[in-house]
């Protein structure tokens, strides 16, 4: 695992995941989230031409982690790196995902949601675990719950994090959080109001890492 990374992780905790249906809207969402501070930035597989957009985020961001997620194949992880990802998160946990990212030297975050997903996930040589969908199971007592037995594992919920909730899941032991819609809300994206989003991924980060300077 690229140590580097984890440690940009550990830093920010948390994770701008774009999902867009245009490639300049998508750079658009990440040049803003950027300007707000936040440095790991994910672009889904299910983004229009999502290879393209993250050779180019890695062109105009050098500052930024550019990851890739929504990875479903391997088909889809080589692609993702063949274009420069720097992360790669699955929805779901394929040991064989795992490995290939591993032995690319690429840190993976697979997604699972029971105990014996998560473990096995980590035993596959997991980076992290993304813990989703995070809401639909209970949100912070779930993965306060989990933390008990399995505290030696760095866990990412996503799914249902929000700007008020990241900070009460840190608190319970996560890592660091994933942000989608709440980071991006549909009306101030349609508006290209991006100083406004980066507002919020300021805040966001402030909320995260209080004691750090804004």
């Amino acid at each position: 695992m690229s140590e580097a990374w984890f440690n940009g992780l550990q830093q920010q905790k948390a994770i701008a995941v774009i999902r867009s249906p245009h490639q300049e809207l998508g750079l658009d969402m990440a040049k803003a989230v950027a300007a707000g501070g936040m440095q790991l930035i994910e672009i889904t597989w299910n983004s229009t031409q999502p290879a393209q957009l993250v050779t180019k985020l890695r062109s105009q961001l050098p500052h930024c982690w550019i990851g890739a997620g929504t990875l479903l194949t391997q088909a889809d992880l080589q692609a993702a790196v063949e274009a420069g990802a720097q992360f790669l998160f699955t929805p779901h946990t394929d040991p064989v995902l795992i490995q290939a990212a591993v032995s690319a030297g690429i840190p993976i975050v697979p997604g699972a949601l029971t105990p014996t997903e998560i473990v096995t996930a980590w035993q596959a040589g997991a980076s992290c675990v993304k813990v989703f969908p995070i809401q639909a199971v209970g949100g912070i007592q779930y993965l306060r719950a989990l933390r008990g037995p399995l505290g030696q594992i760095p866990l990412i919920p996503t799914g249902g994090v929000t700007l008020g909730n990241a900070p009460e899941l840190i608190a319970a032991g996560a890592t660091a959080v994933g942000l989608s819609s709440d980071l991006f809300p549909p009306t101030l994206v349609k508006q290209q109001d991006w100083s406004a989003i980066a507002q919020l991924a300021k805040t966001l980060l402030y909320n995260l890492n209080p004691n750090r300077c804004p």
